[in-house]
């Protein structure tokens, strides 16, 4: 037995264009900021612009994607093209890893080396990048969907980054700290890198299959052994397609005695007991007895 969510077509394609927005608006910053970063020699402006152009690389890749895994399944991917959104996540963290340890050899020489960066120019760059960053979060704002709303978050966090480099930047119009950019640089790219490595423990695990952080397996059983007629399940797997749809198959043991009439009951209760879980695809296998198993 399968169960399938299904969005509006005229919400699917507003997803994609305020992502398609945000892409263009990122990726048009990115380039700029690139610029700026070599025009004001501030590496903490190069820094954030690698972790844009990643950002932007994430959200091409996210908006192609959005198309590619709302395809149906065929015969060579059964349950769909749903697992290809987890490629982005783990390209875009090997990129953002590259780029931050490029960074960081550009940024750590210049502690014992500080050179003066140009506070106006930064000062420029600071307020477009939360202008830009900013208006790119706000319109995928109103979008309900989960991959907008994480893009979303993560735009603000480039917009807190970028109001950093501002403080920063009139800080160094009063005072001659140079090493304050190359510091402030540093602490960016070991945020950017904590929370990579993060997601690239949660792609690694989805790709392998783990069970979803929020589901207790255990706890599951439990439940549909307390039904009323269950004798005992097993063979109880949950796994995941990307992160958000999820997959679950059990075996539900209702005794030799149970009729078909009996069978179906149990096994409309159980897809009840199991709504709340966020279960895309769902297979519950009634045996009628323990020799009843064929994996058995």
């Amino acid at each position: 037995m399968e169960h399938q969510h299904h969005q509006h077509p005229h919400h699917l394609h507003h997803s994609r264009g305020r992502i398609r927005t945000a892409f263009f608006l990122n990726l048009g910053f990115t380039l700029l900021e690139i610029f700026g970063g070599l025009w004001a020699n501030s590496v903490a402006i190069l820094s954030d612009a690698v972790h844009d152009l990643g950002d932007s690389f994430s959200l091409g890749l996210a908006w192609y994607l959005d198309r590619v895994s709302r395809q149906e399944g065929d015969q060579r991917f059964s349950y769909g093209y749903r697992r290809f959104s987890l490629l982005g996540a783990l390209v875009n963290a090997i990129i953002l890893t590259g780029g931050s340890a490029f960074v960081l050899s550009q940024a750590v020489p210049r502690l014992l080396n500080p050179e003066g960066a140009v506070a106006p120019r930064m000062i420029l760059f600071a307020v477009i990048g939360i202008v830009v960053n900013g208006a790119a979060a706000l319109n995928l704002r109103e979008n309900r969907s989960l991959n907008a709303r994480v893009i979303s978050w993560h735009l603000m966090e480039d917009v807190l980054g970028w109001a950093a480099v501002l403080v920063v930047a009139v800080v160094l119009l009063f005072i001659d700290l140079p090493i304050l950019d190359p510091i402030l640089s540093i602490l960016i790219t070991v945020y950017i890198l904590y929370n990579v490595i993060i997601n690239l423990k949660e792609t690694i695990s989805v790709f392998l299959q783990s069970v979803p952080s929020e589901i207790d397996v255990a706890e599951i059983q439990k439940k549909i052994n307390a039904l009323q007629g269950v004798v005992s399940s097993h063979h109880t797997h949950v796994w995941s397609l990307d992160g958000e749809h999820h997959v679950l198959s059990t075996h539900v043991n209702i005794g030799e005695q149970a009729d078909r009439e009996q069978a179906s009951r149990i096994k409309e209760q159980v897809k009840e007991l199991l709504q709340s879980y966020q279960i895309g695809h769902l297979t519950i296998e009634i045996e009628y007895g323990e020799d009843d198993c064929a994996m058995c």
